[in-house]
């Protein structure tokens, strides 16, 4: 189970970290309103856990504008706010489950596993790029009808640039997209892996999609620079 923990106060976050990995969960920590909603959309999560007071972006409204950026992973509200109203604000900004602090770690368990569950199967799309075609459901690729074969690593990266195509995917996001949050990665990886990544997508063909934007990230763009 692929878990998104939004939850500002850090020790709160570090041991949900540490007690969801401990029941094989794979986990990424975002401590503000942005970086959560960054790291949404950038990869792909099974359930997202979301406090209310984030800084940046309050989760009320996190959750709406995860829901108008189309992202449908089941939104579970984790927070010390009990009035009814803050409730219904959650249900109504897409929230599927509120759970008022302080909470049994158990229950909390037993939620999330339910919301996975009760999340309907929907067709994996294929995402396309120009002539790329990245099929989730077979996690095959091919560009302009011929297969690139991909490492794990390779294919979570290119999964997350095109995803976001036309967006600059800075640094960090990859970084959390890829190897997930709290894990050490050497700065330059990232930097070996997209140049891996370009040799693969992009050489033989007259459009590079993999572009540079110096000083932020990455992006995917299909349309030729200027």
């Amino acid at each position: 189970m692929r878990v998104l923990v939004v939850e500002d106060e850090k020790k709160m976050a570090a041991l949900l970290q540490q007690a969801l990995e401990e029941q094989k969960c794979s986990v990424q920590v975002a401590h503000t309103g942005p970086e959560g909603l960054r790291i949404a959309r950038g990869s792909p999560v099974d359930v997202i856990t979301l406090d209310v007071l984030l800084p940046g972006m309050d989760g009320f409204t996190l959750a709406h504008e995860l829901r108008r950026s189309q992202v449908l992973s089941p939104i579970l509200f984790l927070t010390a706010r009990d009035a009814k109203i803050d409730v219904v604000r959650g249900f109504d900004a897409g929230g599927d489950d509120y759970l008022t602090k302080p909470f049994s770690f158990i229950e909390l368990l037993a939620r999330l596993r339910a919301l996975v569950r009760r999340r309907p199967e929907l067709p994996a799309q294929e995402v396309r790029v120009a002539d790329l075609v990245l099929n989730p459901a077979s996690q095959e690729v091919a560009r302009s009808g011929m297969p690139i074969e991909l490492s794990k690593t390779e294919y979570l990266l290119l999964e997350a640039l095109m995803r976001n195509s036309g967006r600059v995917l800075q640094r960090k996001v990859l970084f959390d997209a890829v190897w997930g949050a709290g894990h050490t990665v050497e700065n330059n990886t990232l930097d070996v892996y997209v140049r891996l990544l370009r040799r693969k997508i992009d050489q033989g063909h007259s459009t590079r999609l993999i572009k540079t934007v110096r000083g932020f990230g990455y992006r995917m763009e299909s349309q030729p620079s200027l």
